[in-house]
């Protein structure tokens, strides 16, 4: 029996460790190393007059995050986000199914007893007891071994391909991660705009107030008529109006920030943000298109996706071929309980068997040709997403491009706008009056000192957006997917 028995585990070490794994190993594409992210070569707001020590850069860029209130935000949604919290059971999800494949490595042990009482028909079945008594107890106790050779590598490729599906699962992760702190501070950006917008409009209702007063004036002193009064009015009226969808819009934007911290619309966050508080934005290392490739979550996430989809042919090609397994039996049997475990009690059993397709009717060769396809459809969804993360770089940088001609346009507009209104004010003081003037020049200054406001607002924004597009380039990717791991883990 001992003999036996090291000749099967002889058989399970050949089996684990003899052999390669059937199918392609699996390579990273390497897709436009040397592609920029715009014509020509223009590398737009990545490189700046002098290289940045990449060094002293936080892992997060939301760390360098100044007021320390914007920072707590987005440090607060991170924690209590419902959403990342349910990628953080994904990855423990994954992890266990990893460990489910992994568990196929082994030998499978299970243990049984059985016992009964039984009486045998006497002149017709002869007793399998020595003392051939009819009526007799039997116990017996064993333990069943069976295992799978793996011989051309199958079990390897689908612990592969399950430890893929964690990676893409913690990558996917990392991405909500940089999405949600983007958003977060998107936000909180947005709602700086609306209270910013609320105050111009409000200062332009006290500056039509104080026309107002002067035009009545000089109407009950008979210099103007009342059609003169009457437009005024219409023009505060007006403004007025706007008043009230900037403060709505600033009620449902408190609430988005509120539901993004995981917080309910009730409970709102402390923190308030004005356009003051991201003046001191954070600042863009130099970085490459290689680090783009290296470092985007979402790249990464397909690249783990890909690999899975790569290790599935090879659990496909290795169903084509026989499977052998080998299985054993050890145990003790008696009539008597307390002799259950004696030495002429025992017994042993070992087998091998292999089966092996004949005819399928092509299904396992189609299996493969299924996934092969499905390798080739990952393929293409790769491409598709290195494609979509130089698209999201680009746009970025043309839009913050763009960003900065629109406030320099936006400020000299104001400034020509408010010199203007600062005439006609003394031409209204003074009795001189031109209504279509006044009209057109409070105009003028309320729509350039929103469109301002909206364009500083627009260029925080877009940083935010270019941030989210890079990923991590100043954040070795093996420490981050270690520490998502980690903090998956942590979350239950």
């Amino acid at each position: 029996m001992r003999g036996g028995f090291r000749w099967l585990s002889a058989l399970v070490t050949i089996g684990a460790l003899a052999g390669c794994a059937i199918g392609p190993d699996f390579q990273t594409p390497d897709l436009a190393p040397s592609a920029t992210f715009l014509p020509g070569g223009d590398p737009g707001f990545l490189v700046h007059e002098a290289a940045i020590d990449q060094s002293d850069h936080p892992h997060e860029w939301w760390s360098s995050l100044k007021p320390a209130k914007v920072r707590s935000l987005v440090e607060y949604s991170l924690i209590h986000n419902v959403d990342l919290e349910a990628a953080a059971a994904s990855v423990r999800l994954a992890q266990a199914n990893a460990a489910v494949q992994t568990g196929a490595y082994f030998p499978s042990v299970t243990g049984a007893f059985d016992t009964n009482r039984q009486k045998i028909a006497q002149g017709t079945v002869v007793s399998p007891l020595q003392s051939n008594a009819s009526l007799f107890s039997l116990s017996t106790a064993q333990l069943n071994i069976a295992y799978n050779l793996d011989w051309l590598g199958g079990v390897r490729r689908a612990v592969e391909g399950a430890n893929a599906v964690v990676d893409a699962q913690v990558y996917q992760r990392e991405a909500l991660e940089l999405t949600l702190a983007a958003n977060v501070a998107t936000s909180a950006v947005q709602e700086a705009s609306l209270r910013a917008q609320i105050d111009v409009t409000k200062e332009m209702i006290e500056i039509q107030q104080r026309f107002l007063s002067v035009l009545q004036r000089q109407n009950a002193a008979g210099q103007i008529g009342q059609a003169d009064v009457a437009a005024q009015e219409t023009a505060l009226a007006q403004t007025r109006l706007l008043l009230l969808p900037l403060e709505k819009q600033l009620e449902l934007q408190r609430n988005l920030i509120s539901v993004l911290s995981g917080r309910y619309p009730s409970q709102r966050p402390p923190e308030s943000f004005t356009l003051r508080d991201f003046r001191d934005l954070p600042t863009i290392p130099r970085s490459t298109t290689s680090d783009l490739l290296r470092n985007r979550p979402d790249i990464r996430a397909a690249e783990a996706q890909l690999r899975a989809s790569n290790a599935a042919v090879g659990v496909a090609m290795a169903n084509r071929f026989p499977q052998i397994t080998l299985t054993g039996q050890i145990g003790s049997s008696s009539s008597d309980m307390s002799k259950l475990f004696s030495a002429n009690n025992g017994f042993w059993t070992l087998a091998g068997g292999a089966l092996a397709p004949i005819f399928d009717a092509g299904i396992l060769a189609n299996k493969q040709v299924a996934a092969e396809e499905s390798y080739h459809q990952t393929l293409a969804q790769y491409r598709s997403t290195v494609l979509g993360a130089f698209q999201n770089v680009a746009d970025s940088l043309r839009a913050l491009q763009t960003d900065e001609r629109m406030i320099e346009a936006a400020r000299a507009a104001m400034e020509s706008a408010n010199r203007n209104l600062s005439l006609v004010r003394k031409q209204v003081e003074g009795g001189q009056v031109s209504l279509p003037a006044l009209l057109s020049a409070q105009q003028a200054y309320l729509q350039t000192s929103l469109t301002k406001v909206q364009a500083e607002a627009a260029r925080c924004a877009d940083m935010f957006a270019l941030l989210q597009a890079l990923g991590r380039p100043w954040w070795p990717s093996p420490e981050n997917h270690t520490k998502i791991v980690m903090q998956a883990q942590a979350v239950k």
